[in-house]
């Protein structure tokens, strides 16, 4: 056992797991999201409970909003961050926490990640890389992402994840970053590994394998930055090693972060999208009438079934919401599937239709300084993948039953068996 994982573990989910399985038995609604199963199979059902429950619902462990408006305000809220590890934690706990985290890997959900800190930390980072993904600059990398699609298309996909969904992002982002495309593969596997640390509550077991995945990426990514500092190319990796203001942890965590979410999410985009194209083919017919519309076709993909379907804010200063008076420290889950299925913003939520008019108002990528830096370029991949794929096999089908993830924040499939 790697020393303090057991003590990670517990103050990150151990303690967690124990609070969220208690209050599921004693008939917490928002606990019942990461302890009961057929929530994780489909969780839109669930969302519409709290939704009609009130716009705000308090529980045992967190608030929770499956309400539009109310999930929109929290994200854009400053008084709402994402700093977690900035609680204050009772004493032996914390004294122990501090302790472990001498020896911990850094993952996405770990300090210095942009995803888990607040200004000013969070926007010196964001402004280092930002300028790779602007809408410009994204728009300059369709022709490479059209020769990638067709590369990986020349061969008839039996899994549509394996053999298309994930390679495509990972080729890309790979590209951006500088890291060498024989690693694609083995970064998928070290993704998918280290994917459940959004979840709360592990299995230790589980926890264990994540950090034993993030923990090679980081010895990975030693090495590369040492041979970028040698031998230093155009990517954006090799502009970030040659900074002094980026410490080593930081350079860690800023490039695991844009590899991790430069494909995690994308991948579920281009599953599900496919999915549900060939489980509608009155949609599909639309698009090949209407071309144009392949565009809205990844937003309403994005409403119906996002990729990533919930997101935390915690409570920096007593701040109203929805009606509410949220003291510092209180934590609200904002249910970004469920406000994308929110009847009051989107008429007959849950129908797919890729012409509907407002799509582009989900919430899949989720807002205020925390907006998904690489939104821009998961729609490209996601509009170019998607057409690109039923261009090339119009009578492409399911050929069996699909598998979806295990992760509950993270949602779309880990296999998807096609026939052509």
């Amino acid at each position: 056992m790697l020393p303090g994982t057991a003590v990670r573990w517990a103050t990150k989910h151990g303690f967690m797991r124990a609070g969220i399985n208690a209050a599921a038995r004693k008939g917490d609604e928002q606990a019942r999201f990461f302890a009961d199963p057929g929530v994780r199979r489909d969780p839109y059902p669930f969302y519409a409970t709290i939704r009609q429950a009130a716009p705000l619902v308090r529980g045992r462990l967190m608030w929770a909003t499956a309400r539009h408006e109310v999930a929109g305000a929290v994200l854009r809220d400053d008084a709402f961050g994402v700093g977690f590890t900035d609680r204050p934690l009772p004493a032996p706990i914390g004294l122990l926490f501090r302790f472990s985290r001498r020896s911990s890997p850094i993952g996405p959900v770990d300090p210095p990640s942009m995803l888990v800190v607040d200004p000013p930390e969070h926007t010196r980072y964001r402004r280092l890389v930002s300028r790779v993904f602007t809408a410009r600059a994204i728009e300059g990398l369709r022709p490479r992402i059209e020769r990638t699609c067709d590369e990986l298309l020349r061969d008839k996909p039996a899994d549509l994840v394996a053999d298309f969904a994930a390679l495509l992002p990972v080729t890309v982002i790979a590209e951006i970053l500088g890291v060498p495309l024989d690693m694609r593969r083995q970064f998928l596997a070290w993704g998918n590994a280290a994917a459940p640390t959004l979840d709360l509550g592990l299995p230790f077991s589980t926890y264990r394998q994540t950090e034993i995945n993030i923990r090679r990426v980081n010895e990975w990514m030693r090495g590369h930055f040492a041979r970028l500092r040698r031998e230093p190319g155009d990517d954006l990796l090799s502009q970030l090693v040659q900074l002094d203001d980026l410490s080593e942890q930081e350079l860690l965590a800023t490039a695991g972060l844009l590899l991790a979410a430069g494909f995690e999410t994308t991948v579920n985009l281009l599953g599900t999208g496919a999915y549900l194209l060939m489980r509608h083919p009155e949609q599909l017919a639309v698009l090949r009438d209407e071309p144009q519309r392949w565009g809205n076709a990844v937003e309403e993909t994005l409403r119906f079934d996002s990729p990533v379907q919930v997101t935390a804010r915690v409570c920096r200063r007593e701040a109203d919401l929805a009606g509410e008076r949220i003291a510092p420290g209180h934590v609200v889950m904002a249910m970004l599937g469920g406000a994308n299925r929110d009847p009051g913003v989107f008429a007959e939520p849950d129908t797919f239709d890729v012409t509907r008019a407002n799509a582009r108002e989900h919430l899949s990528f989720s807002g205020g300084v925390h907006y998904c830096l690489g939104a821009a370029l998961a729609r490209l991949e996601g509009e170019i993948g998607l057409r690109m794929l039923f261009e090339r096999y119009p009578g492409l089908r399911l050929d069996g039953e699909p598998r979806r993830r295990t992760t509950r924040v993270l949602r779309g499939f880990e296999r998807l068996p096609v026939t052509i």
